[in-house]
């Protein structure tokens, strides 16, 4: 309809603009979907919480057998996976200069002996003429100076042969204990240092569960928790075990503290190297426990979203908290049992919005 017939009928163009707003569709308001969360119904529980951390099986005790000299190693007589006995024979180093050595502190020996024989017979016979009064004391006196002189000389040509002689045995290192090879340092024709590891031997005096702990589990460990170690591979294989170390310091590089459980009765499938896993129970107080990621936060204070089964919205409940553990929380106050507790999707809540549930935890 053009302007002048608009006019002419007394029509204003903002009566034409409002006629052609009535006739169009009416915009469709927004259908906002429920959110989908995960939840949990809170119940009565023992309080407590099973944590498992994966580790490795290594010998209580494990060694370093070196020299206490260095020299060129000629023989190394065992490999990685042998067994030894004590007194065994584990490598040697070339002994030529320690027998020659030992051969040279002999002959010093007898000819320092022979001169400490002659000393003695003219102190004998000084002595002799000296209490008869034949002799002068100051032959007498000369005789006994050269007879201790001697003597200290051949005290310490002995001494030189049984250096020399421990020397010549130090080229032949022995199996100190009954153990295991688990790893070579040297091979033969190399020239080795005083103290090198030549071989290292777990020893045949237990078993130990190695685990890598974080802080705070250690923290909210109990006292003395009963660990049970199982196979990786084959959970049927497993034995009981008790803490029996705690590194002091953490290691630099992942934060966490070694922890070594001592076996009790290690079965033989738990070989050193094997993958284990420890599993331990922390807590003893009763009450109402919830997984840890049901936790949020309200005003800086723990809190947590529940459910109102009747219109399906969450509201936010600030609770107080008893105890932490790694994957689970003891509610101190805060909650009742048979409330519903969002545990997954819990940031991206807002107080009054509603949600659909995809399943309860257990």
């Amino acid at each position: 309809m053009s302007w002048f017939w608009a006019n002419r009928l007394g029509w204003t163009p903002v009566v034409l603009a409002s006629l052609v707003a009535a006739c169009e569709p009416e915009e469709e308001e927004k259908v906002v979907e429920p959110r989908p969360v995960r939840a949990v119904e809170v119940t009565q529980s023992d309080g407590g919480t099973y944590v498992t951390i994966a580790g490795t099986i290594e010998a209580v005790e494990q060694v370093n057998l070196g020299f206490l000299h260095g020299g060129r190693m000629i023989e190394r007589l065992v490999r990685v996976g042998d067994s030894v006995e004590p007194g065994q024979v584990v490598a040697r180093l070339d002994s030529s200069n320690e027998e020659n050595a030992l051969r040279a502190a002999e002959a010093n020996l007898a000819a320092v002996s022979g001169q400490l024989s002659e000393a003695r017979i003219n102190f004998d016979r000084q002595q002799t003429l000296y209490q008869r009064q034949i002799a002068a004391r100051v032959a007498f006196e000369r005789a006994e100076q050269v007879y201790s002189t001697a003597s200290a000389a051949a005290d310490a040509a002995e001494a030189q042969v049984a250096v020399a002689r421990r020397r010549l045995d130090e080229t032949v290192l022995y199996a100190d204990a009954p153990g295991v090879v688990i790893g070579v340092g040297a091979e033969p024709g190399e020239v080795v240092s005083a103290g090198r590891a030549i071989v290292q031997v777990a020893r045949d005096n237990g078993r130990d569960a190695v685990l890598s702990v974080p802080a705070n589990i250690l923290e909210t460990s109990p006292p003395d928790p009963e660990v049970t170690v199982a196979l990786s591979l084959n959970p049927s294989v497993s034995t009981k075990g008790r803490v029996r170390e705690i590194a002091p310091q953490a290691d630099p590089v992942t934060g966490t503290f070694q922890v070594r459980i001592g076996l009790i009765e290690a079965p033989a499938e738990l070989r050193l190297g094997s993958a284990v896993t420890a599993r331990a129970f922390f807590g003893s107080e009763g009450g109402i426990v919830l997984p840890a990621t049901a936790l949020t936060r309200s005003e800086g204070s723990p809190a947590v979203w529940v459910v109102d089964p009747d219109s399906g919205t969450v509201t936010l409940r600030p609770i107080e908290v008893g105890t932490f553990a790694p994957s689970a929380v003891q509610v101190a106050s805060g909650l009742e049992v048979g409330e519903i507790v969002v545990t997954a999707g819990v940031q991206a809540l807002r107080p009054g919005q509603e949600v659909r549930l995809l399943g309860a935890d257990s």
